[in-house]
């Protein structure tokens, strides 16, 4: 399955990142996308983390969502599709909405990469602050909502986000709690698109990004090795 990998970064590289744990939080549009790319890249050991179902409105830009998993879990198709891909993988799921109050549920397990593809503000303020605590090698995805041009996107610290409403939120928080670690991120350089109603999303932003935080963590993977 993987030897076109294999004899592009090797055999001592592709066992490395069999042997990362990855933990995944949040399983929609760029979530789904990002599971999606590190398993397909090798990743072997992951943890899944989402409390929501499937819902009709996620089949414009979610991996997961068809007709045919409408109303189940997240964390359960998504842990289907991953042994449908490679049976040999260990896949942990946690169906839980991540708080304050129970962001320890992540840490019992020993996470060597966390991407946080979650979209609630202090959930990724915390996570964070505990991810340069433990030294766990993250990265976090800023709004691909209101967005039509994927080429905006790119991988960089916190610091160095510009139209982005939600990285403005976070460079504030890493300013006042003087976070001088890198804060690496994705984020889009594209003004939002002003809309009435909700945040709208189109189907390759979103997913674009996931792949873009999947590749940072396969890359700090062989950057170790």
């Amino acid at each position: 399955m993987f030897e076109r990998e294999i004899n592009l970064i090797g055999i001592s590289n592709f066992k490395k990142i069999q042997e990362v744990v990855v933990c995944v939080v949040g399983l929609g549009g760029v979530g789904g996308h990002a599971v999606e790319t590190l398993v397909r890249a090798g990743v072997k050991k992951i943890i899944l983390v989402d409390y929501d179902i499937v819902d009709i409105t996620n089949k414009n830009r979610q991996i997961i969502a068809l007709d045919s998993t409408i109303g189940s879990r997240k964390t359960d198709v998504m842990k289907s599709r991953i042994l449908d891909i490679n049976k040999e993988c260990d896949v942990i799921i946690i169906n839980e909405r991540l708080t304050s109050d129970n962001m320890d549920v992540l840490f019992k397990y020993n996470i060597d990469y966390l991407i946080d593809a979650c979209d609630t503000v202090n959930v990724k303020k915390q996570l964070i602050k505990i991810c340069i605590n433990k030294n766990i090698n993250f990265i976090s995805c800023m709004g691909t909502g209101n967005k039509l041009d994927p080429t905006k996107l790119e991988i960089c610290d916190i610091r160095k986000t510009n139209y982005d409403p939600l990285a403005k939120i976070i460079r504030k928080f890493v300013k006042d709690n003087k976070i001088n670690n890198k804060v690496m991120v994705v984020s889009s350089k594209e003004s939002p698109i002003k809309n009435v109603g909700k945040i709208s999303s189109i189907s390759y932003v979103p997913s674009i990004a996931g792949i873009l935080c999947a590749s940072y963590i396969i890359n700090k993977i062989l950057e170790k090795n």
